[in-house]
């Protein structure tokens, strides 16, 4: 028994010792446990210290960086303000600029359409209308048309004559740099009229209107140094002037590089059609279209020459001109043959540009020995139209044309020589052909003359002899010359300034007290009737034609009559 309580007793030990054992094993778990726990929960309130400071931290660079986004977004802002200012600016300024356009463009369109029907106009009150436009258009700011109203206020243009306001109208386009604005106050300065009378002061303006580009200006300032008036009496210097606009219309007329325009003379003259009248009349018209149509070949080639440049107050009618040439063409006419080719060769809307007609039309004339057709064949050989240049053709053919006396044939081989075109200089032939193309007024032979009058070229120098010649070519082109202090040309009827120009005329002159004395009369005795017998009951003045009621000596007849009562009432006296 013994042996098996040892046994029990041993078993027992060994199982308190394993729970001894095992417990002691739970605890040091435990142990480790808890120490791992307390060491976990240490690092965590270090990290969540370390989020929260990172957390501070962040959140004072989220500040920062906000304050800097927000001064950022501030700059922003005040950049864009200012850049919508600038916007703002710009788009004010391009508005103000679109409005001007739209302002200058109106403008322009009513100015073009007052000048279309002024041109076409017949009746006073269709230029009225004309006015009516200019006006509007001057209130937009049209120069042109200031200028034109300017004009109206000044010539008292359908009655509403206002000389303090044209002046006043002036001098504000002068202040624009309007040449004719200068020129105008030039004429009323150097005249006395709604101004001081003040010659040095009408020179100051004459200038700056030649600066401005007026050929008028440079006129008048060319008549006053040739003249010596209000300036020392200078040739050179009047040379000088007259030079610029004889250069500026040579020029013109060289562009054109066609027959000059006064060779479409009335080559053929039936007596009414080449007279000195500017107007045909209606009735005597009808009748030469009445002959051109039964076939009479001369009337034929005289209308077509009127309708081709528009003269004797016929409108200028290309398809007219035509048509006329082409019958008379027909019936053997080398005058209308040339006329033709003169037509295609310059091209327009009733004969487009075509040099292989020109040549066509021109050779049937020169076949047939006709002066013009021959020059025109030289003028395509000479220029190079539809033809090779060939200046030694183009020599024949001028030479032949000027032999039969062709004016323009003659200046052109005067150009050759003294250009050197195709042939040696020779300044005396230059100058040979040149005279003669003068002779016939050709207006660029004259103005080639004087060029070499004005530089010695083959002739002795005089500027005299060059002064006379521009001025003689300045007139074969019909330019007004304006004489700043004895008189003008103007388009109007001005009591005053006719009285003004008179007393002038006395005052130059001793012996031309008498002739001033009965164009005073007249004058006078004019504005009398216009007065006394022509008024009506709507306030306006109306003018009649005293030649029409009277005869054209009516005012001879008055100066008799009032002498009669002069030496009536004189004889009175003395008895």
């Amino acid at each position: 028994m013994k042996p098996l309580s040892l046994l029990i007793e041993i078993l027992i030990i060994l199982g308190v010792t394993i729970k001894t054992i095992e417990a002691e094993k739970h605890n040091k778990k435990q142990k480790e446990r808890n120490v791992t726990t307390q060491v976990s929960v240490s690092e965590i309130k270090q990290y969540l210290s370390n989020i929260l400071e990172q957390k501070k931290s962040i959140n004072v660079i989220n500040k920062k960086e906000n304050l800097l986004e927000k001064k950022k977004n501030q700059h922003k802002l005040r950049i864009k303000g200012i850049r919508n200012k600038h916007m703002w600016k710009r788009s004010k300024n391009h508005l103000k600029k679109q409005t001007k356009k739209i302002f200058t463009d109106e403008g322009d369109q009513l100015f073009k359409m007052g000048i279309k029907i002024l041109q076409q106009s017949k009746s006073r009150k269709e230029k009225a209308e004309a006015y009516k436009l200019f006006a509007k258009a001057s209130d937009m700011g049209n120069l042109k048309a200031m200028e034109k109203m300017a004009d109206a206020l000044l010539f008292g243009n359908f009655g509403m004559q206002n000389i303090t306001a044209a002046i006043q109208l002036y001098e504000s386009l002068a202040k624009e740099g309007s040449y004719k604005a200068q020129n105008a106050l030039g004429f009323l300065s150097s005249c006395g009229i709604g101004m001081e009378y003040n010659q040095a002061k009408a020179l100051i303006y004459y200038t700056f209107g030649s600066a401005g580009g007026s050929m008028i200006s440079q006129m008048i300032l060319g008549y006053r140094y040739l003249s010596g008036i209000s300036v020392l009496q200078n040739c050179e210097v009047a040379l000088s002037h007259y030079k610029k606009v004889a250069d500026y219309i040579a020029d013109k007329l060289e562009k054109s590089e066609g027959v000059p325009v006064e060779k479409v003379r009335l080559t053929e003259r039936p007596e009414n059609l080449s007279s000195n009248s500017e107007i045909l009349d209606w009735d005597i018209y009808q009748y030469y279209k009445f002959l051109a149509e039964r076939g009479d070949v001369q009337i034929q080639v005289s209308l077509g020459q009127l309708h081709l440049i528009g003269r004797k107050g016929l409108d200028q009618d290309y398809y007219k001109a035509l048509y006329y040439f082409l019958k008379a063409a027909k019936a053997g006419s080398a005058n209308a043959m040339a006329f033709i080719g003169k037509m295609y060769l310059e091209g327009n809307v009733a004969a487009p540009q075509n040099n292989a007609t020109a040549f066509k039309y021109f050779s049937m004339a020169a076949n047939k020995g006709n002066a013009i057709g021959l020059h025109g064949l030289g003028l395509l050989y000479f220029y190079g139209k539809g033809v090779p240049v060939n200046y030694a053709e183009a020599l024949k053919y001028f030479q032949k044309a000027a032999e039969k006396g062709w004016p323009n044939a003659q200046f052109q081989l005067g150009f050759m020589y003294y250009s050197g075109s195709g042939v040696w200089k020779d300044y005396k032939l230059a100058f040979k052909y040149f005279y003669l193309a003068s002779q016939s007024g050709q207006p660029l032979a004259i103005y080639y003359l004087a060029k070499m009058y004005a530089t010695g070229t083959g002739v002795l120098r005089s500027c005299r002899t060059a002064v006379e010649k521009k001025l003689k070519s300045l007139k074969k082109r019909r330019c007004i010359q304006w004489h700043s202090s004895c008189g003008i040309e103007l388009p109007f009827k001005d009591i005053r300034l006719a009285r003004r120009l008179y007393d002038m005329a006395a005052q130059t002159s001793p012996d031309a007290h008498i002739p001033v004395f009965f164009a005073l009369t007249k004058l006078e005795t004019v504005h009398l009737f216009r007065d006394i017998l022509f008024f009506n009951f709507t306030t306006r003045w109306k003018w009649m034609k005293l030649d029409n009621t009277l005869g054209p000596y009516w005012d001879l007849f008055v100066i008799g009559l009032i002498a009669a009562v002069l030496i009536f009432l004189l004889r009175n006296r003395y008895l």
